[in-house]
């Protein structure tokens, strides 16, 4: 990393395991023209080697996902697992055991014990997308494993140790959630070790004739035809 006049944080020319990860992570190459994303890049690229936890914030389609596997890709637990959950898309009665695990007979109809994503992630990262549509009643389980590292499956007294890198994302205001008391302020904190707010696409419009050609190859690549760059009066409304 270097310090610019300004004293900004510069990306070094250098080639670096981030740069590499970068280029195996082709949207990421594709959208480095704007100067905020730059700014961005440089403060992932100082966490991605430590196993501090990150929380992702941006809008809907801001790159979280993106940004998450490549802080994945660039650490010292790339050669481990990366697991997602989408804390939004399972059922409140279903995510403590999707996160946690199961045991056999923990409930009518487990017929079997399970992993859950947090054993799936060992010596890897989890990542927790809409980390803020988390159930409370799961919220105090999860600042648990954060402080202690440690869980017990649904239905199990043994407890788990945890071996993971936690990244976590949201489109909400976690801050203003705790006020609101929907969102525990412990866990918040304990999730906000290193914050990385990602700029919303509509203050990176110059990256938008870049994505947009990417896509393009992607869909041409993926459908096995030749398809023809997009014009210039294609990319005047997104552009405007």
């Amino acid at each position: 990393m270097l310090q610019t006049d300004s004293g900004k944080v510069a990306r070094q020319a250098a080639p670096t395991e981030w740069s590499r990860c970068e280029q195996r992570r082709s949207v990421a190459g594709a959208i480095r023209s704007s100067a905020a994303w730059v700014e961005v890049l440089a403060l992932a690229e100082a966490v991605a080697v430590t196993d501090a936890t990150v929380l992702i914030q941006g809008e809907t389609g801001s790159g979280k996902e993106l940004m998450a596997r490549a802080l994945h890709d660039a650490s010292e637990r790339a050669a481990g697992p990366f697991v997602q959950i989408n804390c939004a898309a399972i059922p409140v009665e279903l995510i403590e055991r999707e996160l946690m695990g199961q045991e056999r007979a923990a409930f009518a109809g487990a017929d079997m014990s399970r992993m859950g994503r947090f054993e799936l992630a060992h010596s890897g990262t989890i990542f927790l997308d809409e980390v803020g549509e988390l159930p409370m009643s799961v919220q105090p389980k999860l600042l648990r494993l954060l402080q202690e590292r440690e869980f017990e499956r649904v239905g199990g007294t043994h407890t788990v140790r945890a071996n993971v890198r936690v990244v976590a994302a949201t489109n909400r205001d976690l801050r203003a959630m705790v006020k609101e008391r929907a969102f525990q302020e412990e866990l918040y904190h304990c999730l906000h070790v290193f914050p990385l707010q990602l700029p919303p696409l509509c203050e990176r419009r110059e990256e938008v004739p870049q994505l947009a050609q990417h896509f393009v190859e992607r869909t041409a690549e993926r459908l096995a035809k030749p398809i023809a760059a997009l014009s210039a009066r294609s990319l005047e409304k997104p552009m405007s």
